[in-house]
Protein backbone atom coordinates (compact mmCIF):
# COMPACT_ATOMS: atom_id res chain seq x y z
CA UNK A 1 0.00 0.00 0.00
CA UNK A 2 3.26 2.23 0.90
CA UNK A 3 4.49 1.89 -2.53
CA UNK A 4 1.25 2.12 -4.36
CA UNK A 5 0.64 5.70 -2.22
CA UNK A 6 4.16 6.61 -3.39
CA UNK A 7 3.86 5.95 -7.01
CA UNK A 8 0.08 7.84 -7.25
CA UNK A 9 2.77 10.71 -5.30
CA UNK A 10 4.75 10.67 -8.08
CA UNK A 11 2.43 10.62 -10.98
CA UNK A 12 0.65 13.55 -8.97
CA UNK A 13 4.00 15.59 -8.93
CA UNK A 14 5.39 14.80 -12.97
CA UNK A 15 2.20 15.63 -13.67
CA UNK A 16 2.51 18.77 -12.42
CA UNK A 17 6.10 19.15 -13.55
CA UNK A 18 5.05 18.95 -17.24
CA UNK A 19 1.61 20.98 -16.84
CA UNK A 20 3.67 24.10 -15.67
CA UNK A 21 6.44 23.28 -18.20
CA UNK A 22 3.72 23.51 -21.18
CA UNK A 23 2.37 26.60 -19.68
CA UNK A 24 5.63 28.09 -19.32
CA UNK A 25 6.45 27.53 -23.13
CA UNK A 26 5.32 31.55 -23.06
CA UNK A 27 7.12 32.95 -20.27
CA UNK A 28 5.52 36.69 -20.91
CA UNK A 29 1.73 34.83 -20.72
CA UNK A 30 2.78 32.78 -17.64
CA UNK A 31 4.38 35.72 -15.99
CA UNK A 32 1.68 37.89 -17.09
CA UNK A 33 -1.20 35.71 -15.67
CA UNK A 34 0.37 35.20 -12.42
CA UNK A 35 0.85 39.11 -11.73
CA UNK A 36 -2.08 40.04 -12.70
CA UNK A 37 -3.64 37.80 -10.49
CA UNK A 38 -1.98 39.07 -7.48
CA UNK A 39 -2.77 42.38 -8.50
CA UNK A 40 -6.82 41.48 -8.78
CA UNK A 41 -6.76 40.31 -5.51
CA UNK A 42 -4.85 42.86 -3.78
CA UNK A 43 -7.29 45.67 -5.50
CA UNK A 44 -10.67 43.50 -3.82
CA UNK A 45 -9.16 43.92 -0.38
CA UNK A 46 -8.80 47.78 -0.74
CA UNK A 47 -12.41 47.96 0.03
CA UNK A 48 -11.96 46.11 3.56
CA UNK A 49 -8.72 48.73 4.50
CA UNK A 50 -11.48 51.69 3.83
CA UNK A 51 -14.20 49.88 5.75
CA UNK A 52 -11.99 49.69 8.63
CA UNK A 53 -10.98 52.98 8.54
CA UNK A 54 -14.83 53.70 9.74
CA UNK A 55 -14.83 50.80 12.58
CA UNK A 56 -12.54 48.93 14.54
CA UNK A 57 -14.52 45.00 13.95
CA UNK A 58 -16.76 43.37 11.01
CA UNK A 59 -18.77 40.59 12.14
CA UNK A 60 -16.47 40.11 15.47
CA UNK A 61 -13.15 40.20 12.87
CA UNK A 62 -10.47 42.80 12.82
CA UNK A 63 -8.29 43.84 10.14
CA UNK A 64 -5.81 41.07 10.73
CA UNK A 65 -8.01 38.43 10.62
CA UNK A 66 -10.24 39.50 7.48
CA UNK A 67 -6.18 39.49 5.87
CA UNK A 68 -5.70 35.88 7.27
CA UNK A 69 -9.44 34.99 6.22
CA UNK A 70 -8.04 35.95 2.57
CA UNK A 71 -5.12 34.70 2.45
CA UNK A 72 -6.11 31.53 3.51
CA UNK A 73 -9.10 31.57 0.73
CA UNK A 74 -6.47 32.88 -1.57
CA UNK A 75 -4.13 29.95 -1.20
CA UNK A 76 -6.27 27.08 -0.45
CA UNK A 77 -8.16 28.14 -3.80
CA UNK A 78 -4.44 28.59 -5.46
CA UNK A 79 -3.05 24.95 -4.51
CA UNK A 80 -6.50 23.06 -5.55
CA UNK A 81 -6.20 24.89 -8.88
CA UNK A 82 -2.24 24.26 -9.25
CA UNK A 83 -2.75 20.74 -8.47
CA UNK A 84 -5.95 19.66 -9.07
CA UNK A 85 -7.72 22.16 -11.65
CA UNK A 86 -9.14 19.24 -14.04
CA UNK A 87 -11.33 18.35 -10.61
CA UNK A 88 -12.81 21.77 -11.62
CA UNK A 89 -14.08 20.98 -14.66
CA UNK A 90 -15.36 17.14 -14.10
CA UNK A 91 -18.78 17.79 -15.46
CA UNK A 92 -17.42 18.71 -18.83
CA UNK A 93 -15.38 15.48 -19.14
CA UNK A 94 -18.24 13.39 -18.23
CA UNK A 95 -21.12 15.21 -19.89
CA UNK A 96 -19.09 14.85 -23.64
CA UNK A 97 -17.17 11.45 -22.80
CA UNK A 98 -13.92 12.55 -22.45
CA UNK A 99 -13.11 10.16 -19.94
CA UNK A 100 -12.28 7.32 -22.49
CA UNK A 101 -8.72 8.75 -22.62
CA UNK A 102 -7.83 7.94 -18.75
CA UNK A 103 -9.85 4.88 -18.30
CA UNK A 104 -7.43 3.17 -20.99
CA UNK A 105 -4.35 4.64 -19.04
CA UNK A 106 -2.28 2.23 -16.28
CA UNK A 107 -2.77 4.68 -13.88
CA UNK A 108 -5.49 5.59 -10.70
CA UNK A 109 -7.98 7.20 -13.15
CA UNK A 110 -9.18 9.85 -10.27
CA UNK A 111 -5.59 10.93 -10.09
CA UNK A 112 -4.80 10.85 -13.55
CA UNK A 113 -7.86 13.20 -14.73
CA UNK A 114 -7.81 15.71 -11.44
CA UNK A 115 -4.03 15.93 -12.35
CA UNK A 116 -3.90 16.45 -15.98
CA UNK A 117 -3.92 20.17 -15.74
CA UNK A 118 -2.80 22.90 -13.92
CA UNK A 119 -4.35 26.82 -13.71
CA UNK A 120 -1.61 28.92 -14.00
CA UNK A 121 -3.18 31.91 -12.59
CA UNK A 122 -3.94 30.39 -9.42
CA UNK A 123 -0.38 30.81 -8.98
CA UNK A 124 -0.72 34.10 -8.58
CA UNK A 125 -3.50 33.45 -5.93
CA UNK A 126 -1.01 31.41 -4.02
CA UNK A 127 1.61 33.75 -3.97
CA UNK A 128 -1.42 36.18 -2.50
CA UNK A 129 -1.99 34.16 0.47
CA UNK A 130 1.27 33.86 1.58
CA UNK A 131 2.49 37.24 1.30
CA UNK A 132 -1.04 38.59 3.48
CA UNK A 133 0.11 35.74 5.96
CA UNK A 134 2.92 36.91 6.25
CA UNK A 135 1.90 40.40 6.75
CA UNK A 136 -0.19 39.39 9.49
CA UNK A 137 2.84 38.40 11.15
CA UNK A 138 2.44 35.08 12.88
CA UNK A 139 4.04 32.99 15.23
CA UNK A 140 5.95 30.11 13.84
CA UNK A 141 3.15 27.84 15.61
CA UNK A 142 0.61 30.18 13.32
CA UNK A 143 2.52 30.40 10.56
CA UNK A 144 2.63 26.41 10.54
CA UNK A 145 -0.95 26.06 10.78
CA UNK A 146 -1.38 28.54 8.42
CA UNK A 147 0.21 26.17 6.07
CA UNK A 148 -1.31 23.04 7.42
CA UNK A 149 -4.77 24.77 6.61
CA UNK A 150 -4.12 26.06 3.54
CA UNK A 151 -3.80 22.16 2.91
CA UNK A 152 -6.69 21.13 4.76
CA UNK A 153 -8.41 23.87 2.94
CA UNK A 154 -7.18 22.76 -0.50
CA UNK A 155 -8.60 19.18 0.05
CA UNK A 156 -12.25 20.49 0.66
CA UNK A 157 -12.19 22.86 -2.17
CA UNK A 158 -10.82 19.91 -4.46
CA UNK A 159 -13.22 17.49 -2.71
CA UNK A 160 -16.00 19.50 -3.26
CA UNK A 161 -15.72 20.56 -7.03
CA UNK A 162 -15.11 16.83 -7.24
CA UNK A 163 -18.17 15.83 -5.54
CA UNK A 164 -20.18 18.25 -7.24
CA UNK A 165 -18.83 17.59 -10.91
CA UNK A 166 -19.60 13.41 -10.00
CA UNK A 167 -23.21 14.55 -10.09
CA UNK A 168 -23.51 14.79 -13.97
CA UNK A 169 -23.03 10.86 -13.85
CA UNK A 170 -26.54 11.39 -13.09
CA UNK A 171 -28.21 14.75 -13.82
CA UNK A 172 -27.33 16.06 -17.21
CA UNK A 173 -26.37 19.61 -17.45
CA UNK A 174 -24.58 19.84 -14.08
CA UNK A 175 -21.70 21.56 -15.67
CA UNK A 176 -23.60 24.55 -15.91
CA UNK A 177 -23.89 24.98 -12.01
CA UNK A 178 -20.52 23.64 -11.25
CA UNK A 179 -18.38 26.43 -11.62
CA UNK A 180 -21.08 28.88 -9.65
CA UNK A 181 -21.14 26.61 -6.77
CA UNK A 182 -17.70 26.01 -6.19
CA UNK A 183 -17.02 29.53 -6.42
CA UNK A 184 -20.10 30.69 -4.01
CA UNK A 185 -17.13 28.91 -1.51
CA UNK A 186 -14.61 32.09 -2.61
CA UNK A 187 -16.98 34.33 -2.44
CA UNK A 188 -18.43 33.70 1.37
CA UNK A 189 -15.38 32.93 2.72
CA UNK A 190 -13.66 36.29 1.71
CA UNK A 191 -16.67 37.55 4.45
CA UNK A 192 -16.55 36.79 8.09
CA UNK A 193 -18.63 34.32 9.37
CA UNK A 194 -20.23 36.73 12.16
CA UNK A 195 -22.42 38.75 9.18
CA UNK A 196 -24.19 35.14 8.70
CA UNK A 197 -27.15 33.73 10.77
CA UNK A 198 -29.95 31.37 10.68
CA UNK A 199 -30.79 29.19 7.67
CA UNK A 200 -27.77 30.78 5.42
CA UNK A 201 -25.11 29.96 8.63
CA UNK A 202 -26.24 26.45 8.38
CA UNK A 203 -26.00 26.09 4.64
CA UNK A 204 -22.48 27.83 4.68
CA UNK A 205 -21.47 24.69 7.05
CA UNK A 206 -23.47 22.07 6.16
CA UNK A 207 -24.03 22.20 2.55
CA UNK A 208 -21.49 24.50 1.15
CA UNK A 209 -18.03 23.42 3.73
CA UNK A 210 -17.38 26.98 3.87
CA UNK A 211 -17.20 26.99 7.62
CA UNK A 212 -14.44 23.74 7.78
CA UNK A 213 -12.44 24.95 5.17
CA UNK A 214 -11.59 28.46 6.76
CA UNK A 215 -13.52 30.23 8.96
CA UNK A 216 -13.24 27.11 11.75
CA UNK A 217 -9.22 27.45 10.34
CA UNK A 218 -8.75 31.20 11.05
CA UNK A 219 -10.15 31.23 14.66
CA UNK A 220 -7.89 28.23 15.79
CA UNK A 221 -4.72 30.33 14.76
CA UNK A 222 -6.12 33.50 16.73
CA UNK A 223 -6.64 31.32 19.36
CA UNK A 224 -5.42 27.58 18.97
CA UNK A 225 -8.30 25.16 19.96
CA UNK A 226 -7.52 21.15 20.12
CA UNK A 227 -11.09 19.77 19.80
CA UNK A 228 -12.00 22.12 16.56
CA UNK A 229 -8.06 21.40 15.22
CA UNK A 230 -9.23 17.99 15.45
CA UNK A 231 -12.80 18.09 13.90
CA UNK A 232 -11.11 20.18 11.38
CA UNK A 233 -8.62 17.52 9.55
CA UNK A 234 -11.42 14.88 10.30
CA UNK A 235 -13.71 16.55 8.55
CA UNK A 236 -10.99 16.96 5.45
CA UNK A 237 -10.39 13.35 5.42
CA UNK A 238 -13.93 12.20 5.21
CA UNK A 239 -15.11 14.98 3.13
CA UNK A 240 -12.28 13.89 0.63
CA UNK A 241 -13.18 10.11 1.16
CA UNK A 242 -16.70 10.57 0.22
CA UNK A 243 -15.99 12.84 -2.83
CA UNK A 244 -13.80 10.16 -3.79
CA UNK A 245 -16.45 7.20 -3.39
CA UNK A 246 -19.04 9.42 -5.26
CA UNK A 247 -17.17 9.60 -8.16
CA UNK A 248 -16.26 5.76 -8.57
CA UNK A 249 -19.70 5.21 -7.95
CA UNK A 250 -20.53 7.55 -10.83
CA UNK A 251 -17.72 5.97 -13.00
CA UNK A 252 -20.07 2.66 -13.39
CA UNK A 253 -22.73 4.69 -14.78
CA UNK A 254 -20.48 6.30 -17.42
CA UNK A 255 -21.40 5.98 -20.88
CA UNK A 256 -18.67 6.54 -23.50
CA UNK A 257 -17.74 9.24 -25.57
CA UNK A 258 -16.39 6.83 -28.54
CA UNK A 259 -13.64 9.52 -28.62
CA UNK A 260 -10.46 8.09 -30.56
CA UNK A 261 -7.98 10.67 -28.10
CA UNK A 262 -4.87 9.10 -26.41
CA UNK A 263 -2.64 11.02 -23.70
CA UNK A 264 1.08 11.02 -23.73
Amino acid sequence: MLTAAKNQLRVCLLSLKYNIMREMVNKVTFLTNVCFMVLNNAALLVQWFILFRLREDVGGYTLREIMLLWGLTAASFGLSHILFARAFSLSELIIKGKLDAYLVQPKNVLVSVITSSTDVSAIGDFLYGVALACACSPSIGGFFLFFLFTVTGMIVFTAFALLIGSLSFWFVRMDMLENQVVMSMVSFGTYPDGIFQGISRFLLYFIIPVGMALWHPVHIIGKFDVGMFITVLGYAVLFLTAAVCVFYRGLRKYSSGSLMTARL
